[in-house]
């Protein structure tokens, strides 16, 4: 650390020394810092942050030296390989139809070997040595191959990551550079590939079980894709086991089961999945069922009907024509995602049927709407004003679902 001194004094310290560096207070703004780097014969000054970590971009580090080392692989392989870099993605090994081919032929020849059978020990040929590189491009060609019938699209959820060793992108197949968070890594599917590439993915993420902690709090369209069921198993569970027993119970989705028993619910499905046991010997009380489904709903990261569809549903329902309310909920309806759709329309027969035995449970159309209008539905905006303002829309909306379930 050199306190405060110009950049030109800065630049006679450094001078000649290619990769070398220095810290300094600057002169211009006392209190802030520059790092002062050296690279392709000139001094670079780059305001240096600190908040635990030191940054001067979006990565952190713990030491200064750390950041000057990623920076200068960095500069280096933009400087020297930037017309590769703008050709990465034009034509990317992700959409290559026979490199596709290829690695689900690999993969059916290795499971169709004897247990008995040795492995070799080294891979001599150009093909295998690509197909080593991209590991986990053959575990998503195994992927695309299931018996998945309900492939609903669905987008990546990449977060950024750094890579421990050499790693390739799974995108354009080539190398990721530096220190730390060198790409990202989609925490569904283990999909590993470029920032920049990340943008050109399409949406077919196959989510891995193993990577799906939990049941509850998971997002709808992931966890479906994970189990590769139609719906989430949860609501077929529940709704199962609520017509077996429960339709005729009064009060049923208003009267609430107790809670330290939902939470059982919760865990046994967070813990057994499609195998958690919710049966009458275990849970009497249907209303405990009741509550569970409902928990899953509120638990939503994305509620079933979506915040970007969120404002259009409650437009629909302020239209004063049934008829022209009707078309356009039925179009906003259109704009859900096909997994998010799926749900709502098994829960709208579902409810239907309740209804149907109002003289023993005393819920209607517009009861069922007042329990699950804000249950399905929350604003984008964590407003308890406008959640209070829209609460009779949402009511509303949930009650012309169940009551037009056959019509939309």
């Amino acid at each position: 650390f050199h306190g405060i001194i110009s950049r030109e004094q800065a630049d006679e310290i450094l001078a000649g020394v290619e990769g070398a560096y220095i810290l300094r207070e600057s002169q211009r703004q006392p209190g802030c810092y520059t790092l002062a780097l050296r690279f392709g014969n000139q001094t670079l000054n780059y305001r240096l942050f600190y908040d635990g970590k030191h940054f001067v971009g979006e990565k952190r580090f713990e030491s200064i030296h750390d950041l000057v080392t990623d920076g200068l692989i960095t500069l280096y392989i933009e400087t020297k390989a930037s017309e590769y870099i703008s050709k990465m993605t034009t034509n990317p090994i992700y959409e290559h139809i026979g490199y596709a081919t290829l690695l689900r032929e690999k993969v059916s020849r290795r499971l169709s070997r004897t247990k008995n059978e040795s492995r070799k020990a080294s891979v001599m040929s150009e093909e295998n040595t690509q197909v080593e590189k991209i590991t986990s491009l053959v575990r998503r060609a195994a992927l695309t191959q299931n018996d998945n019938h309900f492939n609903y699209e669905k987008a990546h959820n990449f977060k950024v990551h750094t890579f421990r060793g050499p790693h390739w992108c799974e995108y354009c197949a080539n190398f990721m550079w530096g220190l730390i968070a060198q790409g990202v890594r989609c925490s569904d599917c283990g999909l590993n590939v470029h920032k920049q590439c990340s943008k050109y993915v399409p949406n077919d993420c196959q989510p891995d079980l193993k990577r799906i902690k939990r049941v509850y709090c998971c997002d709808l369209t992931t966890l479906v894709k994970a189990h590769n069921t139609q719906r989430p198993m949860v609501v077929d569970s529940c709704i199962r086991e609520i017509e077996a027993r429960g339709l005729k119970s009064e009060g049923l989705y208003r009267v609430s089961g107790f809670t330290e028993h939902i939470e059982d619910v919760k865990m046994a499905f967070d813990r057994d999945g499609d195998k958690a046991d919710i049966s009458a010997s275990i849970y009497p009380d249907i209303n405990i069922i009741a509550g569970a489904l409902k928990l899953y709903f509120r638990d939503l990261p994305i509620p079933v009907i979506t915040y970007n569809t969120y404002s259009k549903f409650i437009e629909a329902a302020k239209i004063s024509n049934p008829d022209e309310r009707l078309e356009a909920i039925h179009e906003v309806l259109m704009l859900l995602p096909a997994a998010h759709y799926e749900t709502l329309r098994y829960l709208m027969i579902h409810l239907k049927k309740v209804t149907l035995h109002e003289k023993d449970n005393f819920m209607n159309a517009e009861n069922l709407g007042i329990v699950f209008g804000p249950t399905l539905m929350r604003p984008p905006e964590d407003s308890t004003l406008a959640t209070l303002n829209d609460m009779r829309y949402q009511k509303l909306i949930v009650q012309i679902l169940i009551e037009n379930e056959d019509v939309l």
